[in-house]
């Protein structure tokens, strides 16, 4: 895209392809992708990016400002409810469920003219860049992925053959939706406290009765709810998984309604409700009793996709700072040629770089476990909920900042930033508060023996590392340390420093990936933003000190001596908390 400074002092970078503009991105998809994979997607990518940064983007902003309604009769007096989507939303819904097949394809055997089933990093790198213009859609996406994932998982081969056909579909007028119905105004976080009731009539189906309170995308062709069944226990062994069509059989509404939609902060393009269940006919998904277990597997798979978007706004926000920084002039200056722009500049950078390398991490764990690795699932099953919690706070704050560098402009919703800030603000929320995922970390300690798969894991790209041996030291006493603290903070009396442990982990683990990456691919300047990582969101420093890099994480060497490694995990032992657990 051509310079605008000398043609309009307000930059405007609409048009700008977000994939080939972003070349950092580049470096890292020829580390963790297949030669040939990567040749086949990168048209792919390509026009996403160009989509992203132009039609795309578009759209997203006139239907973010032209919200769905709901309709609960026909004009002749019918009772026939509907969503009435913007035309725009519709359109960008054919772009990832018909286009993209960002739903779907994960369980299909072709898609995009490849082969065989697509591994999640493809998935994951093009809904990164789609998340870039538009947030609400990729919750229905997200939601219609992990709903199949969940039913080919846990349901019976019945279930299996008669619905996920649709749900593997890429014909727009064919293909189903998908959602979750699990919230409830007295169990939100705690699901054990759920009231929705199931029963069986006399026919043998059942039957679902309650209010869900927090439904989005409500008119799903299909949806997972969980409710507890009649004689069931109380708590959360009581409940059971169901599997709840929009129509029946015979093409008939099913029994629930719609009773308003949420006028909400963000994600305004996408439909949230609250739904009434008035004897709905269900389908048992798994072993009765197992729902929330059976659950869990969709809702982790969703935090996973929470954190992927989180890493796209953030990107978006960046770059969209970069630009302003670099075609703005001020006082006979560019910006980004300005000290303080600098700083604030590389302060956006750390978080949004920390979660694409975490994402890209997390995507490969994913991979190796459905594919049978037993032991990439206790690492899979930490990695979810760390990226989770840090990168959605992380967005809040770096899509906030972000908005600053723009100026007075940002603050107008003719702009894309205040979209990205309402939006970001859902990351911590869905799908689980920062306090509910930080603890599910601690969880994932204590049931799944997950800390030492993540510490042979990152010590393993550790010692792949050839960096200063300083630096290396630095990295593994710090892991080691923070290992440390989040075993402490997973006793039965560690809670209250779960949020700070997890905080340790994420960082500790994003340096050494960043490192790692950095001298795989080349890139000096990742090796510097894992240093900056370690020196201001791990390590102590003096609030009134003027923080540098230590001069010895600079040097040359592959190997630590034990008295460099000594003299690391000394400079390391006042941690007492990350910057922003």
């Amino acid at each position: 895209m051509t310079s605008m400074t000398s043609t309009h002092p307000v930059p405007d970078r609409h048009g700008q392809n977000l994939f080939t503009s972003d070349t950092q991105l580049h470096g890292l998809l020829a580390l963790y992708l297949p030669p040939d994979l990567l040749r086949h997607m990168q048209p792919h990518f390509e026009r996403l990016g160009a989509l992203a940064g132009g039609r795309l983007d578009a759209l997203a902003q006139v239907a973010d400002q032209n919200p769905p309604r709901l309709e609960h009769r026909t004009r002749t007096g019918i009772d026939a409810q509907r969503i009435v989507k913007h035309p725009a939303y519709v359109e960008m819904e054919r772009m990832a469920f018909s286009e993209f097949g960002l739903a779907a394809m994960s369980h299909r055997q072709e898609t995009l003219g490849w082969k065989g089933r697509m591994p999640p990093i493809v998935k994951y790198l093009l809904t990164y860049l789609f998340v870039q213009a538009e947030f609400g859609l990729c919750c229905p996406v997200s939601m219609s992925d992990s709903l199949a994932r969940t039913l080919g998982k846990f349901g019976s081969p019945e279930l299996i053959g008669r619905f996920l056909p649709r749900l593997q579909a890429l014909d727009f007028d064919q293909l189903a939706q998908g959602a979750m119905f699990m919230t409830e105004q007295a169990a939100g976080s705690d699901i054990a406290a759920t009231q929705t009731r199931a029963w069986q009539d006399g026919q043998g189906l059942w039957r679902l009765s309650g209010d869900k309170w927090f439904c989005s995308n409500p008119d799903a062709d299909l949806a997972m709810v969980l409710a507890r069944p009649d004689a069931a226990p109380a708590g959360m062994q009581g409940l059971s998984l169901f599997l709840l069509p929009r129509r029946l059989e015979d093409g008939s509404a099913n029994h629930y309604r719609i009773i308003r939609l949420k006028d909400k902060l963000g994600t305004r393009s996408m439909a949230s409700g609250e739904i009434r269940l008035e004897g709905a006919v269900a389908y048992l998904v798994g072993q009765a009793g197992r729902g929330f277990q059976q659950m869990a597997d969709m809702v982790n798979n969703s935090r996973l996709s929470n954190g992927v978007r989180a890493a796209g706004l953030m990107r978006r926000a960046l770059a969209e700072a970069e630009f302003i920084a670099s075609e703005r002039l001020a006082f006979g200056q560019r910006l980004a040629d300005m000290p303080l722009m600098q700083r604030q500049l590389d302060k956006l950078r750390l978080p949004t770089e920390q979660a694409r390398s975490m994402v890209f991490q997390t995507a490969q764990a994913l991979a190796r476990a459905d594919g049978g690795d037993a032991g990439a699932y206790a690492l899979l099953r930490i990695l979810t909920p760390l990226i989770k919690f840090r990168a959605c706070r992380d967005a809040r704050k770096v899509t906030g900042d972000a908005m600053e560098v723009r100026g007075g402009c940002g603050y107008i919703e003719e702009w894309s930033d205040p979209r990205l800030v309402r939006d970001a603000h859902l990351g911590s929320i869905w799908e689980g508060t920062s306090n509910i995922v930080a603890l599910d970390v601690m969880r994932a300690i204590r049931r799944e023996q997950a800390l030492p798969a993540l510490q042979r894991h990152f010590g393993a790209l550790l010692e792949q590392t050839a960096v200063a041996p300083a630096f290396s030291a630095a990295l593994g006493a710090a892991l080691t340390r923070a290992a440390a603290l989040a075993s402490t903070a997973a006793q039965a009396d560690g809670a209250g420093i779960a949020r700070q442990a997890a905080s340790a982990l994420y960082h500790s683990c994003s340096a050494i990936a960043m490192a790692w990456e950095g001298v795989r691919c080349g890139s000096e300047q990742r090796i510097r933003w894992a240093q900056s990582v370690l020196l201001h969101r791990v390590l102590p420093r003096d609030p009134l000190a003027v923080a540098a890099l230590p001069a010895s994480w600079a040097s040359a060497g592959a190997t630590t001596t034990a008295a460099t490694a000594a003299a690391a995990v000394a400079a390391t032992a006042t941690v007492t908390q990350p910057v922003s657990a």
